[in-house]
């Protein structure tokens, strides 16, 4: 492992319960009340982590994924409590919803794919007729996914669905939905004061030990998100061009063009140095467009020690 990417974590925390480790971030259960959340440089695509970390990549999403939680509390609570260090959030421990609430805007990605199949049902929610791929819904569907066990794909599944399964009660869901609905309504101005538009994107909540319904997770980011530049879009549409994107379907896009898609039997193809430079440029140019802010580098001679740092730090 190189010294300025974190690839993997295995701190020891004070009053330390358990460790979970996703694909990308690693999360601390601190006296079953609080969880620490790293975030890691690792990369996914196709639900396959990249051999190599990209640097700064943590840094850039905790921040914009905290940087957004602040940007939407006064309309809807969430698990944050703190970020006492640049690749690390600090929240209230939270039971997760078994879905992840998928809202759209426009019809692009798996809509998209789904539309070309001639599907105009998507989780029960009717898509129009006479649409073209990136056109704008007439308003958001949301278009919910089941929280995939260790290592399946999340599937789609309908409103009904989720209800008659008991995967969330009808009184929960219909907060879900509310706040779905609100926090895409202020990403999307918050993306439009940046020259872009929210796409898409996927939300993820949870109950407190009180029993409050908070979200979770990571918000707007470009790995939960999809974005386009608002300027030219309309031109594009007209020549049915593609749009340009600031997510990381560029690097989906590179693997695809290096004949790889996770599919078994594929190998990964090497990612020389440059490349990986040029995806960490890549993820900057997204902070900086997202959030309208200057990135600011955090010191990486160490990370592992500066986490722990501040970490410990914070817990006392």
């Amino acid at each position: 492992m190189s010294n300025n990417t974190i690839i993997d974590t295995n701190f020891n925390f004070p009053g330390q319960k358990s460790l979970y480790k996703g694909k990308v971030r690693a999360v601390y259960n601190i006296n079953d009340n609080e969880l620490v959340m790293v975030a890691t440089d690792r990369l996914s695509a196709f639900d396959v982590v990249m051999p190599k970390g990209i640097p700064y990549k943590g840094q850039i999403l905790n921040q914009i994924a905290t940087k957004m939680m602040e940007a939407t509390q006064d309309i809807v609570p969430n698990w944050l409590t703190a970020a006492p260090d640049p690749n690390v959030a600090v929240g209230h421990l939270c039971e997760p919803f078994k879905v992840e609430m998928v809202i759209r805007g426009y019809m692009s990605g798996h809509a998209a794919r789904e539309y070309k199949l001639g599907k105009r049902m998507l989780c029960g929610v009717q898509m129009p007729e006479g649409m073209k791929e990136n056109d704008k819904f007439p308003s958001p569907i949301i278009t919910p996914a089941t929280k995939a066990e260790m290592g399946d794909h999340d599937e789609d599944i309908s409103r009904e669905d989720i209800l008659v399964k008991g995967i969330v009660s009808e009184e929960d869901y219909i907060i879900l939905e509310d706040y779905t609905r609100k926090l895409f309504q202020r990403g999307t101005e918050i993306a439009a004061s940046r020259g872009l538009i929210l796409v898409d994107t996927k939300y993820e909540f949870g109950k407190t030990t009180e029993g409050k319904i908070v979200l979770i997770d990571e918000i707007h980011t470009p790995d939960s998100s999809r974005y386009f530049y608002a300027d030219g879009y309309q031109e594009r549409q007209d020549k049915g061009d593609g749009q340009r994107q600031l997510s990381k379907e560029f690097v989906r896009e590179w693997l695809i063009a290096n004949d790889f898609q996770g599919l078994e039997g594929q190998t990964m193809p090497f990612m020389s140095d440059e490349y990986i430079t040029s995806v960490s440029e890549r993820y900057i140019e997204l902070y900086e467009n997202i959030t309208g802010e200057i990135f600011v580098k955090a010191d990486v001679s160490n990370i592992q020690d500066r986490i722990e740092k501040n970490v410990v730090a914070y817990l006392k």
